[in-house]
Formats: C-alpha cells, sequence, structure tokens
C-alpha cells in the first residue's frame, strides 16, 4: 500500500526556509543587486511551491480517507470508483514528490546548461545528436520547463555538429544530471544504399547554471572573445546579424556560445554566464577526482563510458546501462518520456533499499 512507503519531505525546514527568503526578499535594499534579488526570489517561489504541494497532497489525503470511511457505512459504487481515481491520482504524485526528494544535492535545484555532441562517424552520429536534442526539448517540454536554445552547429550532410540549451525551472539540474553520458543508436541507417545496420553515439554533458553574481574569477586576459553570425538549421532561433558571440577560456580551452539573444551585449552575458558554470563544473569534477586518487578507488562508470543503448534494428528496445532497466517502446522514449529511465538512475544512485521502487 502505498501509504505506507510514504517518506519524509522535510517540509518543517523548507517552511522556516521559505520564512526567512520572505522576510530577506520584503527587504527593499534586496534590489541593489538585482542578480542577487532575482535568484532569492526564485529558491523562495520554490519553496513556496514544494510546501503548498505537500500540503495539497495532505488535503487530498484527508479526502480520501473520509471518502474510505464512508463507503465502510454504506456500499456506493460510484463513491468508490472516485475514491480509486483519488488514491491513483494520489499515488503518483507522492512518487513524484518522493522522487524529487532525492534530489539534494547543492546544485539539483538550479536551472541546467546542457550540451550534446555528436560522436565519430560523421553523419550518422550527427543525425543521433539531433534526435538526442528532440528527446530532450520533448522531455522539457513534458516536464513544464522553459528551454533556451543558445547555440546549434548543423552538421554537413545532415543532423547537428553540436548544441548547447538552458532548462529552466524546479529541480532541473538535478533531474537532467541523470541523463549524463554516452548515449548509443543501434539502427538500419537511412543515410545508407546498402540499409546496413549503423551504431552511432552522441554525449550529453550538464552542468548547473549558477547565479550571475556566484564568485567564479576569470581573467580577462585568458578570454578569447570571437563575434560570428548564426549558422544554426534554421528556426526561429536564428539570428541573421554578426551579434553571436563564442567565449574561449584560453588555459582550459573550455568554450561557450551565444546566438539567440537579440544583441551581441546579451548575447555575450549569457555565454559568459554558460562558461562560469562550465569552469565550475570542471573545478568540482577535479576536486572529486583528487579524492578519489587519495582513496585509491576507481569509479564503477568512468567518464564518458555509454550509460545508454537505443536499439532500432534487429529488435526495438532501450536498455539503461548503470540500472539493467529495459523499455521495449523506443518511439516513445525518443519522443521524450524519459521518467522511468531518470527515476531508476536517481533511486539506484540514492543507494539501497530504493531501486525496488523504481519499477
Amino acid at each position: 500500500m502505498w501509504l505506507r512507503r510514504r517518506s519524509t519531505f522535510d517540509i518543517e525546514r523548507k517552511r522556516a526556509q521559505a520564512t526567512d527568503l520572505g522576510r530577506q526578499a520584503s527587504d527593499p535594499s534586496v534590489w541593489d543587486d538585482p542578480a542577487h534579488g532575482q535568484d532569492l526570489t526564485t529558491r523562495l517561489f520554490r519553496l513556496r511551491r514544494d510546501i503548498e504541494l505537500t500540503d495539497g497532497l495532505e488535503r487530498r489525503l484527508a479526502d480520501a480517507k473520509a471518502m474510505d470511511e464512508l463507503l465502510a457505512e454504506e456500499d456506493d459504487p460510484e463513491l468508490a470508483a472516485e475514491l480509486g481515481r483519488a488514491l491513483q491520482s494520489l499515488e503518483h504524485d507522492v512518487e513524484r514528490v518522493e522522487l524529487e526528494s532525492l534530489l539534494g544535492g547543492e546544485h539539483d535545484d538550479r536551472d541546467a546548461v546542457a550540451s550534446i555532441h555528436a560522436g565519430a562517424g560523421g553523419t550518422e552520429s550527427q543525425d543521433w545528436a539531433e534526435m538526442l536534442l528532440r528527446m530532450y526539448l520533448r522531455w522539457a517540454e513534458r516536464e513544464g520547463f522553459d528551454v533556451e536554445l543558445d547555440e546549434v552547429l548543423p552538421g554537413e550532410e545532415a543532423g547537428i555538429k553540436s548544441a548547447t540549451f538552458i532548462v529552466r525551472g524546479p529541480k532541473a539540474y538535478g533531474l537532467l544530471s541523470a541523463e549524463r553520458g554516452v548515449h548509443r543508436l543501434v539502427r538500419i541507417s537511412p543515410f545508407d544504399a546498402q540499409k546496413r545496420r549503423h551504431t552511432s553515439f552522441a554525449s550529453l554533458d550538464v552542468v548547473p547554471l549558477l547565479p550571475e553574481d556566484e564568485d567564479i574569477e576569470i581573467d580577462p586576459k585568458d578570454l578569447r572573445i570571437d563575434t560570428f553570425r548564426s549558422s544554426s538549421a534554421g528556426g526561429q532561433h536564428v539570428n541573421v546579424t554578426d551579434s553571436a558571440v563564442r567565449i574561449t577560456h584560453l588555459p582550459t580551452g573550455i568554450t561557450a556560445a551565444c546566438q539567440n539573444e537579440r544583441s551581441q551585449m546579451q548575447n555575450r552575458a549569457v555565454a559568459m554566464r554558460i562558461l562560469k558554470a562550465r569552469l565550475a563544473e570542471r573545478a568540482r569534477r577535479e576536486r572529486e577526482q583528487r579524492i578519489e586518487n587519495l582513496r585509491g578507488e576507481r569509479r564503477d562508470i568512468e567518464f564518458g563510458s555509454q550509460i545508454r543503448s537505443y536499439v532500432l534494428h534487429p529488435y526495438q528496445l532501450v536498455k539503461d546501462h548503470r540500472t539493467d532497466l529495459e523499455i521495449g517502446d523506443v518511439n516513445r522514449v525518443l519522443d521524450g518520456d524519459l521518467d522511468r529511465l531518470i527515476e531508476a538512475y536517481l533511486h539506484r544512485r540514492a543507494g539501497p533499499g530504493t531501486a525496488e521502487q523504481a519499477g
């Protein structure tokens, strides 16, 4: 019974945090720093959303209990059917809240900067990269997230070489980080006249989007800033002026670009935020690697290894190699239905005793 699996969402801690942030937000001086003010109000909005969601679940649970008590006194088929629907809806929403409760990392509640890159294999991999981009844009739409497509580098014949997009919404980074890694596609190639089977690879990288006032020090002399004309594959995101910006951090070779905004100044600001996010993520990974080296241990899944296979021929199957979860409806997954895959991975990452609930 789902009631036995209810977990603690630490709602009282969230109420206390919301009260404190509300007090800070009521101080007019907080907007002397607009970036800080915006970050504060975003955090407050998301805390209040979680509180309202939990309070709503409690009210619906009370209503379900009342219906159950009425059914104990009299046989009412219509009321029984209504109770069944209410419990099914509660089951779904409680599982969603439980899933979000697994996302307690430092940056899990932040917006996400995601990048897709085609692997070796030319047109095949570039077409697969575009399919992945569509999959994640559809997933974000299903989740009610806002998406900002900042850069698309089209392939020579079809598909894309790379793309960068920002996903904005509650727990965006925490959820999308479950998809970070190399994705493998097996299919009959639409570009092969002999209709042979091909294997293609593309990767997704995800970093949290940090607040504009985050203290990431960058020496301006370490930056090369190039402007260029947008060269996306088409659509509303094309910018026909030379206002697109690419920033290169020379010491690391890390780049960030934006071509979606209307002016060069706006594109430069967005690209700088993306660059800072990538540099912060690089520093975090270096710290983790130093700790692993001191421990003398190796990770179970090394960086860059494939996390999932999508097989379209000779059979239809999506298999996540981290959780062994298999889904037969590949087209549904490619259309953005990633909930089961993300949930299974987050339960696995959380530790023993949770994976069996991912079913």
